[in-house]
């Protein structure tokens, strides 16, 4: 009898965990938040800066440095399809991106926008750490309390 609980009890903490690791594998892991993108071009690097959330159905809304991003990250792959407006070519044309996130949590895959494509990476911007005070110290007081 004894053994029989512990099974059970094993089997119930299994199915209580269960969820628990569902919800830490949700579609928005990832890539949600911001990101900075450079793209290889034959002209260069590109560099882009994207802010992207991720609704629990894997939908992607954002934004694409002003463009509005709209696209899917399911299974770890994120595919994007949105109207882009390239000041440098005087293009507005649908950017298409796909990639997936690498072992450092890093995006990298490939773009198209008009007649140019070519591969990116993208990496979480760095924390921004505010600056230390550079501000003299007070100097002491020359009065004395009477």
């Amino acid at each position: 009898m004894r053994r029989l609980l512990v099974i059970a009890a094993a089997l119930a903490l299994i199915v209580i965990g269960r969820p628990t690791v569902q919800a830490q594998d949700t579609p928005s892991n990832g890539v949600n938040g911001k990101w900075h993108f450079v793209l290889e071009t034959p002209g260069g690097e590109r560099d882009v800066d994207a802010d992207f959330t991720v609704d629990n159905d894997g939908n992607v809304t954002g934004k694409w440095g002003n463009a509005d991003v709209a696209g899917t990250w399911k299974e770890g792959k994120l595919a994007l399809s949105f109207q882009f407006t390239s000041d440098e070519a005087g293009v507005t044309d649908a950017m298409k991106i796909d990639g997936k996130l690498d072992e450092t949590a890093a995006l990298g895959g490939d773009w198209v926008f008009s007649e140019y494509n070519g591969t990116f990476k993208a990496t979480r911007p760095a924390p921004v750490t505010a600056p230390a005070s550079s501000a003299p110290a007070a100097a002491p007081s020359d009065s004395q309390p009477h």
